[in-house]
Parts: structure tokens; sequence; C-alpha cells
């Protein structure tokens, strides 16, 4: 539900309301109990998402992100591991 602020013309009061969009404008003030209350142009705010991320793939740690780089390296075949061919493969004597 969103937060509008309301000030009432006659003795200033402001209060913060939580209402529903499709809810009537207040016009009572609750100080003075004029009909003198005027909801306030205010400039809307985002979506704030506090913490590690909102997404649990979001926003890795660099030592996540370096081990993960490591065990990738780790799992391609390196070029200088190239089977020798010079040795003899064991034979049995029969």
């Amino acid at each position: 539900m969103p937060a509008y602020d309301y000030q009432c013309q006659n003795c200033g009061h402001e209060i913060e309301l939580f209402q529903q969009m499709s809810a009537p404008v207040k016009k009572k003030c609750p100080e003075c109990g004029k009909l003198k209350l005027k909801r306030l142009i205010v400039s809307g705010s985002a979506v704030v998402f506090k913490g590690s991320g909102f997404y649990e793939t979001d926003y890795r740690s660099e030592s996540y992100k370096n081990d993960a780089k490591a065990a990738k390296e780790s799992d391609k075949p390196k070029k200088d591991d190239k089977k020798s061919k010079d040795k003899p493969s064991p034979s049995k004597k029969s």
C-alpha cells in the first residue's frame, strides 16, 4: 500500500497515511477537525532491496568468484599434459 502525505490548510498539521490507491482522499484534519486537509504531491520512492542481493547468485563475494574461476580453469585439459608416446606400454610375457 502506498503512503500519502497530507497537510491541513487550517492548522498546518502534517500526517502520513497508508492507503489503497483506490481509497478516497481524506479531507478532515485529525487535529483541528476542519475539512481543510490536502494531499501533498511528493516524489515517488523507488523499490530498494537491501542485503547481499535479491537473487542468491547476485552480488557474489570476490572470494566466491575467485574460487569459481579456479575451479573452471582446473576442469580444462592442459596443453602440457600430452601423453608420452616414447614410453612403451608394459606388456606381459607369457
